[in-house]
């Protein structure tokens, strides 16, 4: 799906550079702590949120992924003129962001729930020389049952660097669905009530909340 893209000591084995190679290895690492952690998972899914903190949340652009979601209220944001009231907007725009960030373990922590120790599977990498945005499919593969289908959207930053900021689970859009959900109640009621909201719901126990994400 936090932090403030903390640096931890599995970086210098993940290549920043290339989409599908950031995501497999941290997938890869993600999955492989998730399986070694069964126990514990299985004695409280809480403990989830500290695996997916640790080993997805470095690599995912939450900021941008919570910008994406306020969509053009971020634009009426910088156009406001009068500096205490600029200030005070910023200042409810950094708490959705914190906000989001929780949200955004919590979901990925539900979505995670689905596995154990299933194996899983990646599509061939293919050219992204020219873009800024790829999606990077996975899924998880157990004999018997459907498979489950988990993709990620990558985008490069200004520093050439990849990071996830969507996860599409069974072909719904986490920022689609949560952008959706929001924008009116945005209009009718403000930012600072959506984030309350968003607040709310991260702090819901983890389990898997079906089509939608962590609703």
């Amino acid at each position: 799906m936090l932090l403030t893209l903390n640096v931890n000591a599995a970086d210098a084995n993940i290549d920043l550079k290339d989409p599908y190679k950031m995501v497999r290895k941290v997938s890869d690492h993600t999955f492989a702590r998730i399986s070694k952690d069964q126990p514990l998972i299985a004695k409280d899914k809480e403990h989830l949120r500290v695996i997916v903190e640790e080993e997805l949340m470095p690599y995912i652009d939450y900021k941008y992924a919570a910008l994406r979601v306020l969509g053009n209220h971020v634009s009426k944001v910088r156009a406001i003129e009068d500096k205490e009231e600029k200030a005070k907007a910023i200042k409810e725009l950094q708490r959705f962001i914190d906000v989001f960030q929780k949200y955004l373990i919590a979901t990925y922590a539900g979505v995670f729930t689905q596995y154990t120790n299933q194996s899983v599977e990646f599509a061939p990498a293919q050219s992204f020389k020219g873009q800024d945005v790829v999606v990077v499919k996975t899924k998880i593969v157990e004999p018997g049952k459907p498979d489950i289908k988990i993709d990620f959207k990558v985008r490069e930053d200004r520093d050439g660097d990849w990071r996830a900021y969507d996860m599409i689970a069974e072909g719904i859009s986490l920022l689609d669905a949560k952008q959706s959900e929001l924008q009116g109640i945005l209009r009718q009621q403000g930012i600072e009530y959506v984030s309350d909201l968003l607040e709310q719901k991260s702090q819901l126990p983890v389990q898997f909340r079906g089509e939608g994400g962590n609703e």
